[in-house]
C-alpha cells in the first residue's frame, strides 16, 4: 500500500512541475510624476496568462535600489486579474521620497540618472495548485526629475 502511495505522490508531483505557469517580463521603467510626497516611477511589467480563464493577482511586491541601497519599497494596491489567453502589461508605481531623491541627487553626476535595479514578487492565485509568485529583476538607468518636470 505504502508503495502505491509514493506512486501517487510522484505522479501529482511531475504533473504539478510540468503545469503551464504564468510568464512575466520587467519591460521599463520610466519617470512619471512629482507630488507633494515624493516622485513616481512607472514600472511597465508584460504578463501572459496561458489558460483560458481570467487569474486573480494577488499582490505586486517591489524594492528599488541604487548604489546597493534601498531607495523604495511597497506594494501595488488594487493590481486586479489577468484576462485568460492574453497578455497584460501592468503598471506599477514605485514611490521615492523627496528625502531619498536629494541623497541620490548628491551623487549623481552631469547625466543627472541614476543607476537602479528593480525587484518585482507577482503573486497569482492559479486553481487547484494555489498562490504562485513569480519573481522579477531588472537593472538600468532611470532619470532623476528636472525643474520643467516640477513646474
Amino acid at each position: 500500500m505504502s508503495e502505491l502511495i509514493g506512486k501517487a505522490k510522484n505522479y501529482v508531483a511531475e504533473k504539478v512541475a510540468n503545469i503551464k505557469k504564468p510568464e512575466a517580463t520587467v519591460d521599463d521603467v520610466d519617470f512619471k510624476k512629482v507630488s507633494r510626497e515624493g516622485v513616481t516611477y512607472s514600472a511597465k511589467v508584460s504578463v501572459s496568462n496561458p489558460y483560458g480563464t481570467s487569474l486573480p493577482i494577488c499582490e505586486v511586491s517591489y524594492t528599488l535600489k541604487s548604489d546597493g541601497r534601498v531607495i523604495a519599497s511597497g506594494n501595488m494596491e488594487d493590481p486586479g486579474s489577468l484576462p485568460g489567453n492574453q497578455t497584460t502589461v501592468l503598471e506599477v508605481p514605485v514611490k521615492v521620497l523627496h528625502s531619498v531623491v536629494v541623497s541620490l541627487v548628491k551623487d549623481i553626476g552631469a547625466d543627472w540618472d541614476i543607476d537602479y535595479e528593480l525587484d518585482l514578487g507577482l503573486v497569482i492565485d492559479l486553481p487547484v495548485i494555489g498562490d504562485i509568485t513569480i519573481p522579477l529583476s531588472r537593472k538600468g538607468e532611470i532619470k532623476l526629475p528636472s525643474l520643467s518636470d516640477v513646474f
